[in-house]
């Protein structure tokens, strides 16, 4: 697999791993039309563990057979198809090196009251499936934050150990926080932040707000005059927090919006000197054709050509 300088400068920030785990994490940024360029987009589809298979699927019914996006992310030519074990069992043998996939190991359901992510697969699972990467979820601020930190440092020293790379969802939500407050600037930055922390390679985060949730960052943000008035400059500062730029970060696409909603939140990203997207609900509900010139789009804009 050819290397390009931009990727070689990516895999130089991650300065204590081995050559297998540098590798699969070389895999992800190489692979697809964006593959070398240091920009990932991602096809991410946990949505029917988080919320149900008829509201994740209905819109678009063959989305409902897991082959379906496991040839969507191969058509469109993105970088990395992630899912539960069971979506990615189903597809193991007839994709098998088709795409690099990403195992993701802890999953809620719409029917819970606790926020909280049972463990649902394992690194072993992983490289039977020959994932190149763990998945992850913390939910920073909720109440059984410390024990889902605790689970993705030890999954993450395994997979590391065993030369798989670390994708860690970081979505603060639960206890004090407002539901304004999960995507606020401030929360979202110390949410990428915890997430180098704890060891993660490439982190995805919700695209910021201007909202200012805690008090203490608030004044902060006032007396260091951050500019956070436009979500290029908001995105801009997520990076900064990521360990200067030194972590792989990219943006979830969020809830159903429009297509030009979609682009314009994706220009900003991507102004702001983000890694990418991961993106799932605004491309897999939508029909196929649709998807994946919504995907071509994406990918054009991270290529500065749309």
């Amino acid at each position: 697999m050819r290397i390009t300088q931009r990727v070689k400068r990516i895999l130089d920030n991650y300065e204590s791993d081995n050559p297998g785990t540098k590798g699969k994490l070389a895999q992800l940024l190489m692979h697809g039309k964006l593959g070398g360029s240091g920009k990932m987009v991602i096809l991410p589809v946990d949505q029917g563990f988080e919320h149900g298979p008829d509201r994740s699927f209905a819109p678009n019914p063959p989305a409902y057979d897991p082959h379906y996006h496991f040839r969507m992310a191969i058509d469109a030519g993105l970088n990395a198809y992630a899912a539960p074990l069971g979506m990615l069992e189903a597809g193991a043998d007839s994709f098998a090196g088709a795409i690099p996939t990403i195992l993701k190991l802890n999953s809620s359901n719409s029917l819970a009251t606790e926020k909280d992510q049972a463990v649902t697969g394992s690194v072993n699972d992983a490289l039977r499936l020959g994932c190149a990467a763990i998945g992850f979820t913390i939910y920073p601020g909720a109440e059984d934050q410390f024990e889902m930190m605790e689970e993705a440092r030890e999954l993450a020293e395994e997979a590391k150990a065993v030369g798989l790379a670390v994708v860690m969802w970081s979505y603060p939500r639960g206890g004090m926080l407002s539901k304004e407050g999960e995507t606020g600037i401030d929360v979202c930055a110390y949410a990428a932040h915890m997430a180098a922390l704890l060891g993660a390679h490439v982190i995805k985060v919700k695209p910021p707000t201007a909202h200012l949730e805690q008090p203490e960052a608030k004044k902060v943000f006032e007396a260091q005059k951050i500019d956070i008035s436009t979500l290029e400059k908001r995105i801009a500062h997520v990076m900064q927090a990521a360990f200067a730029g030194r972590r792989v970060v990219v943006f979830s696409g969020g809830g159903a919006k429009g297509s030009d909603a979609v682009y314009d939140e994706i220009r900003g990203i991507a102004k702001g000197g983000a890694n990418g997207s991961i993106i799932g609900r605004n491309t897999f509900q939508r029909p196929r054709d649709e998807a994946l010139q919504m995907l071509d789009n994406i990918i054009k804009i991270y290529q500065g050509k749309f």
